[in-house]
């Protein structure tokens, strides 16, 4: 499923993130950035040491930020890290907006044409899917809409059919909300 916002895509796909030949994916990353399960794990997994070298001279940082690695040997040329929040510390909307804004920023500083998100802290974390989705879309909508970037296509990847189906709702939703109004809710 896609949708085009200001020229550029959205697009939802199933799949394995680190396997996109994108620019740049997104780690769903903690605060030391040590690269464990998940996400993570795979890119450590598939994108080799380098990239926890690079992630061990940058970290810690604060939850809601990110940063940039370079790919290893992944067929994305950054890992983007940014650390969404654990479920239940306070504030968590505000951080996750500012986990993938601050991403968007950091890929159009790289000049990134593509870039890759999973569902950030909706793992180990325990963030609920249903408001990531909302939070991830409208965060892409608003930066889309309102920022001079290099970012042509931007792909939501879900690793289950479930998950998909769940965030192709909500883009459903969300996106007859931005063509009534306007703006991201």
């Amino acid at each position: 499923m896609e949708k085009i916002i200001n020229g550029k895509k959205l697009l939802l796909l199933r799949g394995d993130i680190t396997e996109l030949a994108v620019d740049a994916i997104v780690n769903a990353a903690n605060a030391h950035l040590q690269l464990g399960g998940g996400v993570a794990g795979a890119i450590r997994t598939r994108g080799g040491p380098g990239i926890q070298q690079e992630c061990n001279r940058i970290g810690p940082i604060e939850v809601g930020e990110a940063v940039v690695t370079g790919g290893g040997s992944l067929k994305a040329s950054y890992v983007i890290h940014a650390v969404g929040p654990v479920n239940g510390e306070g504030d968590e909307e505000r951080k996750l907006r500012n986990a993938i804004l601050n991403s968007l920023e950091r890929a159009t500083q790289k000049g990134v044409g593509s870039i890759a998100f999973p569902a950030i802290s909706t793992g180990i974390f325990g963030f609920p899917k249903q408001s990531c989705a909302r939070i991830m879309f409208n965060a892409v909508w608003e930066f889309l809409s309102t920022r001079k970037t290099s970012i042509e296509e931007v792909i939501v990847c879900l690793w289950s059919e479930q998950d998909l189906a769940l965030f192709e709702k909500i883009l459903v939703e969300e996106g007859q909300l931005w063509e009534n109004s306007g703006q991201p809710h």
